[in-house]
C-alpha cells in the first residue's frame, strides 16, 4: 500500500457517532476539548465555528470540517455571540428556538481511531481539514457529500448503516483530497506527500521497512543531496528521515503487539531488527516499557 493507506489502515477509522445538529433563531453553545476526532457537514443554512485560539469561521451548506483532535470550540448562529457551555450528547441536538423549521442543519459526530497508535499517527496529520463546498463540489468528495445529504433526508431501511459507511469513505476521501489539493498545512505526512521527491523516499520506507535505510540512500531515491534531503524532510514532515523510519517501525510493532498473535522474533524480523533482543531494547528505550508489558497492557 502507499504511505497514506498504511497510516489509515493502522488507524482503522470508523464512524463511532453521527447525529443531526440543528438550530433556529439566535443561539450559541460552547464545548470543552476532547480527544476524539470530530467532524461536521453542513446540510442546510450557515453557522459560525470558533476553535479555541482561532478566528471565527463561517461554515455553509456543503462545507466539511474534520478535526483529528478536537479542541474547545463554540458554535453560534451569529458571529461574536455569547455562548453557553453544553455537554456532548449522543442523540439529535436542537439549538435556539425549539419550534418551527430549523434554519440550520448539520451532520456532526466523531470517528474512532485505533487507540494504540492514535497519538503518533495523528501527529502526522494537520490540525484540521476544512473543505469548503466551493472547492469540493465538483470533485468525488462533493458527490459523496451530496449522497450523504440525500441519505440523511430519507427513511429507507438500512439508513444508519449506509450513513456509517459513507462517513468512513468520506474520511478517507478527505485525507486524500487534502494530500492532493492542500491548503498550507503544517509539517506532517500529508504535507510530505505533496512533494514528489519526498514521496519517493517515504514510499521506499513503507514498501520495505526492514531495509537498513540510511539518509544517503533515501536522499539518492529522492534525487537530492544528503543535506538538502535532510533539511527538506525535517521541514516538511516534522522529523528527521531516520526518526520517521523509527516511529513507523514502532507503530507497526505496537499494532502487532496489541493483536498478540506474533512472537517477538517475528515482529523484530518484520520491522528490521536483527534479533528480538535488539528490538526489545529499542522498544523499551522509545516507549518506556518492554514489549511484553506493552502487549499485556493492550490486551
Amino acid at each position: 500500500m502507499d504511505p497514506l493507506s498504511d497510516v489509515i489502515a493502522l488507524l482503522r477509522p470508523g464512524a463511532a457517532l453521527s447525529k443531526p445538529i440543528s438550530g433556529r433563531g439566535r443561539w450559541g453553545v460552547e464545548y470543552a476539548a476532547h480527544d476524539a476526532p470530530g467532524f461536521s457537514i453542513i446540510l442546510t443554512g450557515e453557522v459560525w465555528l470558533t476553535l479555541n485560539g482561532h478566528e471565527p469561521l463561517q461554515l455553509g451548506r456543503g462545507d466539511f470540517l474534520l478535526l483529528p483532535t478536537t479542541p474547545a470550540f463554540s458554535l453560534s448562529s451569529e458571529k461574536g455571540m455569547s455562548c453557553a457551555p453544553v455537554a456532548p450528547r449522543n442523540e439529535a441536538v436542537r439549538h435556539g428556538e425549539q419550534e418551527g423549521e430549523p434554519d440550520f442543519v448539520a451532520l456532526g459526530g466523531s470517528f474512532t481511531f485505533e487507540r494504540v497508535n492514535a497519538p503518533l499517527l495523528l501527529s502526522l496529520l494537520p490540525k484540521q481539514i476544512y473543505i469548503p463546498a466551493s472547492q469540493g463540489r465538483a470533485t468525488r468528495f462533493g458527490r459523496l457529500i451530496e449522497l450523504l445529504a440525500e441519505e440523511c433526508a430519507t427513511d429507507y431501511p438500512g439508513k444508519e448503516l449506509i450513513i456509517q459507511r459513507m462517513l468512513e469513505a468520506l474520511l478517507v476521501e478527505a485525507l486524500r483530497w487534502h494530500s492532493i489539493e492542500g491548503q498550507g498545512v503544517t509539517a506532517g505526512l500529508l504535507n510530505g506527500m505533496k512533494d514528489p521527491s519526498l514521496t519517493r523516499a517515504i514510499q521506499a520506507i513503507h514498501s520495505d521497512v526492514r531495509a537498513n535505510w540510511t539518509v544517503a540512500g533515501l536522499a539518492s531515491i529522492a534525487g537530492m543531496s544528503r543535506s538538502a534531503f535532510s533539511a527538506r524532510f525535517g521541514e516538511t514532515i516534522g522529523c528527521a528521515p531516520i526518526e520517521y523510519l523509527a516511529r513507523w517501525r514502532m507503530a507497526l510493532a505496537k499494532d502487532a503487539l496489541a493483536s498478540g498473535v506474533k512472537t517477538l522474533d517475528r515482529i523484530a524480523a518484520e520491522i528490521g531488527y536483527e534479533s528480538a533482543s535488539a528490538f526489545s531494547t529499542a522498544f523499551r528505550k522509545r516507549l518506556g516499557c518492554p514489549p511484553g508489558q506493552f502487549s499485556r497492557m493492550s490486551a
